[in-house]
């Protein structure tokens, strides 16, 4: 099965929320509809993002599945943008913007 990530730049917190909430929360969301593959926060352009890799069996299904996790993660912090990639190969292809 195709493995995709979905990839969540935040800001602002919600108030009451803890940062160390934000990813597990992300991750579990996922895991409620797939299996889970990694979960990770990077640092791009001085701008924390949430990554989750999943596994999915088509693009649609994987784009679904980053929506949740997008609507997760917009419940506790500002989400300021948010991609589904699929992994090609030894790249990452955009697939869509959730």
């Amino acid at each position: 099965m195709p493995s995709y990530r979905v990839a969540l730049s935040v800001g602002t917190l919600r108030p009451g929320v803890p940062p160390d909430q934000l990813l597990p929360r992300a991750a579990d969301s996922a895991a409620e509809l797939t299996t889970v593959e990694a979960r990770d926060v990077m640092v791009l352009r001085g701008e924390p993002q949430l990554v989750v890799r999943y596994t999915s069996p088509d693009d649609d299904v994987a784009v679904a599945i980053g929506a949740v996790v997008e609507a997760t993660v917009g419940d506790l912090a500002d989400v300021r943008s948010g991609r589904v990639l699929r992994r090609d190969g030894g790249a990452w292809t955009l697939v869509a913007v959730v």
